[in-house]
């Protein structure tokens, strides 16, 4: 009987395509066990090894470089050119309403990845009044500009709503 619960449990978890820690499930006989087996025991009661969990892939918005005409400066992706706004002292965004339409934020869903000469340590993360949480490149919250096709830059050392608009380099710094 507890083969035919193993021969389940397994099922079960292959079915659902369960990553992640191992559960703990209860056994036809009422008492737990770890799906894991423990150290030098057999894998499982046929003796079949147990797949390991696949690391789930990152889920993050990719940061990277590219050229321009500005130099090497950020860009997503799918090519659309990032930029900082000057007005933002600090790490939280003034950008919101009117100013988030024409200048979208970069947002993310996991934690942002580096790519090209993008600084994985300068990446980060802040989240936005609406609980959205947006990219930071060297501490300077990251936005688009709406209007700009992939591998277009439209907009560099634009003023609107109060400061400038500037595409960012590898450093950090906005591109001169």
């Amino acid at each position: 009987m507890r083969a035919h619960g193993a021969l389940l449990v397994t099922l079960a978890l292959a079915l659902g395509g369960c990553g992640g820690e191992p559960e703990t499930v209860a056994q036809p006989d009422d008492s737990a066990s770890a799906l894991a087996p423990p150290a030098g025991a057999s894998p499982s009661p046929s003796g079949a090894p147990i797949p390991t969990p696949t690391p789930a892939p990152a889920t993050g918005t990719v940061v990277g470089t590219a050229d321009s005409e500005f130099g090497e400066i950020l860009f997503d992706g799918t090519g659309q050119a990032i930029y900082l706004f000057d007005k933002e002292a600090t790490a939280q965004p003034e950008c919101y309403d009117d100013c988030a339409e024409a200048w979208p934020p970069v947002l993310t869903e996991g934690d942002p990845v580096a790519a090209g000469n993008v600084l994985q340590g300068q990446l980060g993360v802040t989240q936005r009044t609406d609980g959205t949480t947006q990219v930071l490149y060297a501490g300077h919250p990251l936005y688009y500009y709406a209007n700009e096709g992939a591998n277009q830059v439209l907009c560099h050392n634009v003023r609107e709503f109060g400061g400038l608009w500037l595409v960012v380099t590898s450093s950090g710094d906005p591109a001169p």
